[in-house]
């Protein structure tokens, strides 16, 4: 059904646009709350199938997945989420007594029938039972039907089979019990199956409801990256200032951008200088000097110095909304999670079909119609297995758990199965490897009785700064508990340093080639500074009372638990690949203490998301590509991490990072990688066995339900016989998953 794009209604039904209203309302057919009418500019794909495309929202024609949002809209919502919440809970409240009813005998002291006539169960169970299965499990029909129509039988497939089968049996056993022969009946009446239909609904509503709940979270990274952005600038019109709203800017306009102020979009310097914190493209703390021709991105922040800038670049053209498209386009490029059960489904489906269509004409030419009818119905009833529905979200759920008492928050399911087969961990440097927070490693002095004194000189002079270096020089006096003084006519010189007066005595902190403009350099100094920039370390100079007095190596340190994580990681088999956009000397650097076996280093968002879609493309000698898992920490790191098959963010991070990331880490401590890969291999076997469980019971009933041993031991399908199946198979299921507790990494 087709959205009428020329509705003047103000609020329509997203399932079905011919329902609308001026006002707030539930639609009239589904009982969904009708949404703002601007969803005709939304196109809905098929994770699994992106040559499915659709401008109103529904399931694929091809694996009856729900389709999910090609653009993002400020008033979408999950209604998903919302519809199926609402029909596990009724579909629980009603399938409870229904349960209690059928099995409540087989609880020791409990005696259904002194409470209620077995007549009476008979027919509330009808009752209670009919809206979970026709309303609660409609959505089960319908993906059924387009399963079997497009020949691609799946776990949907399979539960309607059953379900209805079920249904249907107890249905026609309840209304004509005469036609059934006496061999089925259980004390003169015959085993009705209305719990088993409703209980496998409501269970695999709830496994649904999980994974709705898991692709809901996937647009909480688009979120955040959307509020960086600035909403108002500064316009230069006619000389005059004017405030306006970001869409409104036009390219080549003129803006204005004082410290402290986000810049509005992407465009060049053309009055003025400053520095910008551009931490959230390049991932590194040291903010960027800018002049005039220099170009600024939108959404990064000035620092110390106003200017005035020319916009380049637009609405979508710029780099951050570029980066927003990166991050929307690679999450939903990721496939849900492959289950197990549509695999076995597959091949399952086809041949209980035919089991039953066997043992429904060996019945029909040996025996008679009805005999034919009831081993029929009944190998479909026993080959649905009841613990299909909790297999994979029982396990998932233990599995989960677990990891959150070890610190590994997982987001979905498909983490989970992806990770146990990760062949290359690609890191980002800044605050996943290292701290991410520079700090002094040493200080160099030319004579050492003057030591405390540079000390105190250097962080007096740069508490006025908010440079990250500054804020290092800073915070090591402090750590020494030295008083800081104060300071008269400071002044920050892009590009350069810092300086001011103390105590009437002026002070120069900054480059080489700035100190070099005040004093004489020293050569041993000279040689010192060349040492500690050799390995990776930022070099600060001193002067005062026109002499140079020493340096400030200052580093972003290694973790101290990276090392043991790396070599960890190694021994698992991964190759460990490091992306960073700080310079190719310092990442080299780290990269050789930690013997990462590549690195690649000056790179752009863009960039980092390129190399891991190469990498997951190019195959190898055995013709598989390589399956990829990323770690970052920073907003420059959130293409990289929604582009890999898992993502793994530092739980020190930006919000961005962990939203675009399928695991968090909530120590921040690579050794979580190594926690994650352990988890997510425990987990898949435990769904293998759960898988074996919920369907080894029912395979072996079906050769009763069929009748085979009739001729050689008079058996026949007995009710009991099938509820001990589904009973047993869950139980099973569920003790064999709370064995994940026990998991020791």
């Amino acid at each position: 059904m087709e959205k009428n794009p020329q509705s003047t209604f103000k609020y329509i039904c997203p399932m079905h646009p011919e329902i609308g209203s001026n006002f707030p309302d539930d639609c009239s057919i589904c009982g969904m709350s009708l949404e703002v009418a601007n969803v005709s500019k939304a196109s809905y794909t098929c994770p699994m199938h992106p040559e499915v495309e659709q401008d109103v929202p529904g399931d694929c024609p091809k694996c009856g997945m729900a389709l999910e949002t090609k653009t993002l809209l400020d008033s979408e919502e999950n209604h998903e989420v919302r519809i199926l919440s609402r029909k596990f809970w009724w579909g629980l409240i009603l399938t409870l007594p229904v349960f209690f009813l059928a099995m409540g005998e087989m609880v020791p002291g409990v005696n259904v029938e002194a409470l209620i006539s077995n007549e009476t169960s008979k027919w509330l169970q009808l009752l209670l039972s009919t809206p979970v299965v026709f309303w609660v499990g409609n959505i089960f029909f319908k993906r059924a039907w387009k399963s079997i129509i497009n020949r691609s039988p799946n776990m949907f497939t399979l539960v309607t089979i059953g379900v209805m089968s079920a249904y249907c049996y107890s249905v026609i056993a309840s209304l004509f019990p005469h036609i059934f022969p006496d061999e089925l009946k259980h004390h003169g009446a015959i085993g009705l199956y209305f719990e088993a239909a409703a209980v496998i609904t409501v269970l695999v509503i709830l496994g649904q409801l999980l994974e709705a709940k898991a692709r809901k979270g996937t647009g909480e990274a688009i979120k955040s990256l959307l509020s960086l952005a600035a909403k108002t600038a500064h316009r230069i019109v006619d000389d005059e200032e004017q405030e306006v709203k970001i869409d409104e800017i036009q390219q080549g306009d003129l803006l204005r951008v004082r410290p402290g102020e986000k810049i509005p979009v992407d465009g060049q310097i053309i009055e003025g200088q400053s520095t910008i914190d551009e931490s959230m493209i390049s991932g590194e703390p040291v903010a960027v000097a800018k002049k005039i021709g220099d170009p600024v991105i939108g959404a990064t922040v000035n620092q110390t110095g106003t200017f005035v800038m020319q916009a380049t670049k637009i609405g979508s053209e710029t780099l951050l909304s570029q980066i927003v498209k990166m991050v929307a386009e690679a999450q939903r490029s990721k496939a849900p999670i492959q289950s197990l059960v549509d695999k076995v489904s597959a091949y399952f489906v086809p041949f209980v079909i035919l089991c039953a269509i066997i043992s429904f004409l060996i019945w029909f030419i040996l025996g008679s119609l009805s005999y034919a009818m009831v081993n029929a119905i009944s190998v479909l009833i026993i080959a649905c297995p009841c613990a299909l529905g909790l297999a994979t979200p029982m396990s998932i759920m233990v599995g989960i758990g677990k990891g959150a008492q070890s610190g590994i928050l997982i987001k979905n399911a498909q983490v989970i199965e992806k990770a146990e087969k990760i062949t290359h961990l690609l890191t980002d440097k800044t605050g996943t490897l290292t701290a991410g927070k520079p700090v002094v490693t040493s200080c160099v002095v030319l004579e050492e009785q003057h030591k405390k004194e540079m000390i105190i000189l250097a962080a007096s002079l740069e508490q006025s700064s908010e440079h990250p270096l500054a804020r290092s020089i800073v915070d090591y006096a402090k750590g020494l508990n030295f008083e800081l003084r104060s300071v008269e006519n400071f002044q920050s010189l892009t590009g350069k340093g810092v300086q001011g007066k103390i105590g009437g005595e002026d002070v120069f902190l900054g480059k080489e080639k700035f100190i070099k403009e005040i004093a004489p350099i020293n050569e041993e100094l000279k040689k010192q500074a060349d040492k500690l920039r050799g390995k990776a370390q930022t070099v600060v100079w001193i002067a005062y009372k026109k002499q140079t007095m020493g340096i400030f190596a200052i580093a972003d340190p290694i973790k101290e638990t990276t090392p043991k994580a790396i070599k960890k990681i190694h021994r698992m088999g991964l190759k460990v690949i490091m992306l960073t956009g700080d310079n190719e000397n310092t990442a080299m650097a780290v990269a050789k203490e930690l013997q990462i076996d590549e690195v690649q280093a000056e790179l752009t968002p863009l960039d980092k998301q390129k190399i891991v879609s190469d990498l997951k493309n190019i195959s190898d000698l055995k013709n598989k590509g390589a399956v990829v898992m990323m770690a970052g920490d920073g907003i420059n790191d959130a293409p990289a991490l929604a582009e890999a098959e898992i993502g793994i963010a530092m739980g020190t991070g930006t919000d961005v990072a962990i939203e675009s990331a399928g695991i968090t880490l909530v120590k921040g401590d690579l050794h979580g990688v190594a926690k994650s890969l352990t988890l997510s291999k425990a987990v898949m076997n435990n769904i293998r066995q759960n898988l074996f469980f919920a369907f080894a019971y029912n395979v072996m009933g079906i050769p009763i339900a069929a009748g085979i041993f009739y001729p050689i031991t008079g058996w026949l399908l007995n009710p009991m016989i099938a509820g001990a199946a589904m009973s047993l198979s869950s139980v099973s299921v569920i003790l064999n998953s709370l064995r994940l507790k026990k998991l020791k990494f």
